[in-house]
């Protein structure tokens, strides 16, 4: 049974290449299960120091405050584990991904959770996943030297240990 966890960043609900796109990919996925998370009907929030202080306190010794400070984190975070296939909606902005996306990533990043440190360097503890992302930009090329987007985002798939990452884009998708 495949489960897909769809990620819409788009700040258009109507008329966003990137929806229509997510929205494809996944109808042809056919997958058992669809996690939604439209992060701009519902916006996460941003880190703060007290979420940040939460994260970086043994999971043993939090307080209950803490541990209600990152019940939303724990619940993306499951969210992201429980998927086969991840598929995100990814407008670029200003040659970025949306502060929206950013705020998703900035809360499923967790040490001990989604990657660790070791000797080596950082490991990414959620391998075994595919990841498609839907890519639209205004002007911004995917792969050229002005497009962050694409770049930023499979970095931090990489370090959550998502290696296997393929963009689709509306050129790609017309043909």
């Amino acid at each position: 049974m495949t489960t897909v966890l769809h990620i819409d960043s788009s700040a258009r609900t109507t008329g966003s290449a990137t929806r229509a796109m997510t929205a494809r990919t996944i109808a042809e996925l056919g997958a058992a299960r669809v996690i939604r998370r439209d992060l701009a009907a519902e916006p996460l929030p941003h880190l703060s120091e007290a979420w940040v202080s939460a994260n970086f306190t043994p999971a043993e010794t939090r307080t209950e405050a803490q541990a209600q400070t990152l019940a939303l984190s724990d619940t993306l975070v499951a969210e992201l584990d429980a998927a086969d296939v991840i598929v995100i909606g990814l407008p670029v902005y200003n040659f970025g991904v949306p502060a929206a996306l950013k705020a998703w990533i900035d809360l499923v990043a967790r040490a001990g959770r989604t990657f660790r440190y070791t000797p080596d360097g950082p490991q990414g503890l959620l391998t075994g996943k595919r990841a498609i992302v839907a890519f639209a930009s205004g002007g911004t090329g995917i792969g050229s030297e002005i497009d962050f987007a694409s770049r930023y985002l499979t970095h931090m798939l990489g370090f959550l240990g998502i290696t296997d990452v393929t963009f689709v884009h509306p050129q790609a998708a017309a043909a």
